[in-house]
Parts: C-alpha cells; structure tokens; sequence
C-alpha cells in the first residue's frame, strides 16, 4: 500500500470525496485535487445509483497504470472507494473486480450505504462484504443517509456493532449525520468506531421527504463553515480519531481548480485548529 507523503502545505491530511468534482477522470481528479492541496482522495468506481456516474479502473488496465504513476508523481494517495449500496439485491462476489480494483490503485477503505428492510439479511450482507474486502487488505466504512434503511447514525453503530467485524467501520458525512437526529454526544460515544468523517455544511430547514433529502444530498451541499452545520465542533470531537475529507459537488459553471481550492481552504481553516 502506498505511503503518504505530506508537504509543508498539507502537514494535516484533508481529503476529497470524488463526487465534489465527478466529471474529472480519475488521473485528472488526483492532479487537481493536489494541486489545490489535497493529500488524499477518494474516488467513485461503483455507481451510487442507477446512472450515476463512475469510472472503471480494472486491475492491469492502462487507465489504472496511468493512475497509479500520477499518484506516485504527485505524491497523493487514494483513501476511500465509493459506492456500494447494501439492498435486497446485494452480492458481495458481484462486485469483487471493483473491491480488487481499488486495492490495486492503493486505496484503505471502501463506502456503503444499507437499504434493505431485512435485517438479517442486511447485516449477512455487510458481513460478507467485510469478509471480501479483508481478503484484499481494505476496510469497509456505512454511512446512514435519510432515506435509505439505515437512517441515523446510532443505526450504523448497531450495524456495525452486530456484525463484530475488525475490519467494518462508520462514515459521518456533516449532513447525513446532523440532519438525521445525531449529536455530537453520540460520536463521543462511539469514537472507536468512527473512521473517515466528511465535511459538508447545509443551510435552512432540515428536509422530510426522502425527495427532499436526496436533492439536498447531491445539490444543496455548502463548502464547510458557509452554512449552519456545527461542524468546527464536530471536528473538535473527532480530533485525531479518523481521517477527515470534505464532500461538496460543484455545481454551476465555476472551474473544478478554483471549486476544489475553495474546498481546500475551507476545510484548512476548520480542520488545523483541531489537529
């Protein structure tokens, strides 16, 4: 697996999610992302939905030698593999190309969401999926999201705690985990637990239709510290527990070098303070 290597203009790692900048192929995503700062990324090679987009990096493909000699050149590494919805449908072997995909390019950990009513399925599932990415040396992180079947936060810790896997984790996106009942007590609870936190902020009401909660999901996110999210405070709690990085798509016409370096600051100023 490759090493980190921090500069004096990162001696904190912040990653990126991919979904901040998704239209950048990976090669290109990992050059920008570095160039604005970033030490670490993550990168969407499963769709998180029927017709999202992703991209395919097949172990001994060209695409991924590519990849993997940019990173080596510019010294960033890629952290986290989204994304891997857990639903009636779910088949861990499915997507055991994807899983050797992402170790191939060096990756730590891979992203899940759980969407499936039966339960003991559902922690079957997460279970044999763990099992998978043990074999190749990665870790698996759930995230909740309010209109899936694990909602809260306390719902990944269960999960989590249930399926008694060393190598099974929780993911606290800012929104995920404000806007569906969670407080900051709870992750001083369970800080053994959590392992990658993403920084978002939103502003207004908290949405109630699922309808609502997907749009603000994928189009309503704010750079961290531009909306009302206590997230200085959560960082605060997280300390040095997990790796943090910051999620928020762009969107309109503003170039992904100048969103991604705004990302960059943002996340700077709240995440150097605390570490």
């Amino acid at each position: 697996m490759m090493a980190a290597t921090f500069t004096s203009k990162s001696p904190v790692p912040i990653g990126v999610a991919h979904f901040s900048s998704i239209m950048l192929p990976p090669t290109e995503f990992a050059k920008i992302a570095k160039g604005a700062g970033f030490s670490r990324i993550g990168l969407r090679l499963h769709p998180a939905f029927p017709g999202a987009p992703y991209y395919e990096l097949s172990v001994g493909s060209a695409a991924a030698g590519e990849l993997k000699a940019v990173l080596a050149g510019e010294e960033v590494e890629v952290f986290d593999i989204e994304f891997f919805v857990i639903d009636p449908s779910f088949d861990a072997s499915s997507v055991e190309a994807t899983v050797a995909a992402a170790a191939n390019i060096g990756a730590r950990r891979l992203s899940v969401c759980g969407d499936d009513p039966d339960h003991a399925r559902l922690l079957s599932n997460f279970s044999d999926f763990c099992v998978l990415a043990r074999r190749y040396g990665l870790a698996v992180d759930i995230e909740n999201m309010g209109w899936r079947v694990v909602k809260a936060f306390a719902d990944c810790i269960d999960l989590v705690t249930e399926a008694g896997m060393e190598n099974a984790g929780v993911l606290v996106d800012g929104i995920h985990f404000f806007r569906n009942g969670a407080a900051l007590a709870d992750l001083r609870a369970n800080l053994d637990k959590v392992k990658h936190v993403q920084l978002c902020d939103v502003a207004g009401p908290a949405p109630a239709k699922p309808e609502e909660m997907i749009a603000e999901a994928r189009s309503g996110r704010l750079p961290p510290g531009e909306g009302e999210l206590p997230l200085d405070d959560l960082v605060a709690a997280v300390g040095t527990a997990a790796s943090i990085s910051v999620e928020v798509p762009l969107v309109g016409s503003v170039a992904p070098e100048v969103h991604l370096k705004h990302l960059f600051n943002c996340a700077e100023r709240m995440v150097r303070p605390n570490r």
